[in-house]
């Protein structure tokens, strides 16, 4: 039972620990999130190899990996085609040539697909 205050008002009840629990780790959350953008746009901007480098390992410190799949199957699924370069090798097509735009994912979850260039077979 909840006592009256000495002017006869009912004292407000108190957040509960598991409340307020769940609403700070709801903001640290957005806030991880945020900051992992903020990166994002920093690394897109970044000038320096040695920045890029600490950003991505700084990023990858916390679950969040960049994506360069150089040699990997083209997939649309998870990269997205930036243009195509011709080969002769038969077994390179549908190949990524190279990564124009890092993409990246925070553990497992896509953030950013990576823009790739895929190679495309000459028709003889």
């Amino acid at each position: 039972m909840i006592a009256d205050l000495d002017d006869g008002t009912v004292p407000a009840e108190e957040p509960s620990e598991p409340d307020v629990t769940e609403e700070l780790l709801e903001q640290a959350l957005t806030e991880r999130k945020a900051l992992v953008q903020l990166c994002l746009y920093a690394l897109d901007r970044a000038r320096s190899p040695g920045v890029v480098e600490r950003l991505e390992q700084g990023l990858a410190g916390i679950g969040v990996s960049a994506l360069r799949p150089d040699g990997a199957v083209f997939d649309p699924a998870h990269h997205e085609a930036g243009g195509t370069v011709p080969t002769g090798d038969a077994a390179q097509d549908g190949l990524v040539a190279e990564t124009e735009v890092v993409g990246f994912e925070d553990r497992g979850q896509l953030l950013r697909a990576p823009i790739v260039i895929v190679y495309k077979a000459q028709q003889s």
